[in-house]
């Protein structure tokens, strides 16, 4: 019975991720939608989902389908002549660029504004996820003593800069020498206190993953949970820094402010990541396609309503993001079709147009693939 309820649970958890992660095209799809309603554009089908329609429904007005299909990974606006020519008047191709431009960006706005959304829910009904101190690591020497954080420190701050995601801290310490000292705001004893901190170690960060570098160097406790014993019978031990969570409560205007923050460091950290992807400071092995996606937003979203709104809040800013990049067969590499032809008068053939889009779609697709078979492997 124990073993049925678990299996159930596992798969509720990832129907649920399936879930947000459908809810966060379908906005996207109706983003497309509701853009190239607005300026007139022929749309010939709104679906939810790939593969085989299980339901349709045909507006006897617009002629416009509706469709639901059976793979609930994805979906599509599809407008008339986006990829082939077409004599209607209101078709995509026979619209000015800059209509074009309004449509294409019109989806990842949605997503943006709905992440946003879900983020000022979240903080204003259970607050901001800040970090919480569990232990303070043993102090190098008495040079120490008056400069550390205490157990129960809520990190609200660190040099005067918010501390939304572990990237924000590094920043903010980026280059600090072992034994400087710096300003950390914190919520100790029920207030706000500014306290100085004496840095453990330098903080000589080559990647947004090496967060060891940085709990260490504000000397952060670890615990030990063993795994195993070694050939001598030892138990051995993998050790983990003692960190936890906790939701603290801002007033209306600094949740407000906070909020627009929270979502811009998400799509600054992805433009960080991406950054760190090309220049080799990070391996593909950081990355994780539609597999490990689900995965982890299963595990996620489950945990709590907070967790719920954080992880499609942050899956939405991803979306928005990465469909912004000019990336072929994304919106972003569209948006610089557009541009071209806007700006010199005459359009990349069609053909050729549609055979990088084609090209790109594929490299996306083997790129997914990839990055997810590298996490098992």
């Amino acid at each position: 019975m124990d073993k049925f309820i678990s299996v159930m649970s596992t798969v509720g958890s990832i129907l649920l991720a399936i879930l947000i992660l459908l809810v966060m095209i379908t906005v996207h799809e109706f983003g497309h939608y509701l853009a190239g309603k607005a300026l007139k554009f022929k749309i010939n089908e709104f679906a939810i989902g790939f593969g085989p329609k299980l339901f349709k429904r045909t507006s006897k007005r617009t002629g416009e389908v509706f469709s639901v299909r059976a793979l609930p990974l994805g979906g599509f606006c599809a407008f008339e002549g986006e990829d082939n020519e077409s004599a209607s008047e209101n078709a995509f191709n026979k619209k000015a660029p800059w209509k074009r431009i309004i449509v294409l960006i019109a989806g990842p706005l949605m997503n943006y504004l709905l992440a946003l959304l879900l983020i000022i829910i979240s903080m204003f009904a259970f607050g901001q996820m800040m970090f919480k101190v569990g232990s303070i690591a043993p102090p190098p020497d008495d040079s120490y003593i008056g400069y550390t954080l205490e157990e129960g420190d809520v990190l609200l701050k660190i040099e005067g800069k918010n501390i939304y995601l572990t990237t924000d801290a590094m920043s903010a310490l980026k280059g600090k020498k072992e034994g400087q000292i710096v300003d950390v705001l914190v919520f100790r004893g029920g207030k706000e206190q500014e306290v100085k901190i004496k840095l453990y170690a330098g903080c000589d960060f080559s990647s947004s993953t090496e967060t060891s570098k940085l709990w260490r160097a504000l000397g952060v406790g670890t615990y030990g949970v063993p795994v195993g014993e070694d050939e001598e019978g030892n138990t051995t031990y993998s050790y983990y820094f003692d960190l936890g969570v906790q939701s603290y409560r801002f007033g209306f205007f600094r949740t407000i402010g906070h909020s627009f923050q929270y979502s811009w460091r998400i799509a600054g950290t992805i433009f960080k990541i991406l950054g760190e992807l090309l220049t080799g400071h990070i391996g593909l092995s950081a990355m994780g396609g539609p597999v490990t996606t689900i995965k982890m937003t299963s595990q996620i979203a489950t945990q709590s309503a907070q967790s719920f709104f954080e992880i499609a809040a942050y899956i939405g800013v991803n979306l928005a993001v990465f469909n912004l990049l000019p990336i072929p067969a994304l919106d972003g590499s569209k948006v610089i079709f557009c541009l071209i032809e806007w700006i010199f008068r005459k359009p990349v053939p069609r053909k050729v147009e549609a055979i990088i889009h084609a090209v790109g779609f594929v490299a996306i697709l083997g790129f997914a693939v990839l990055v997810d078979i590298l996490q098992f492997v």
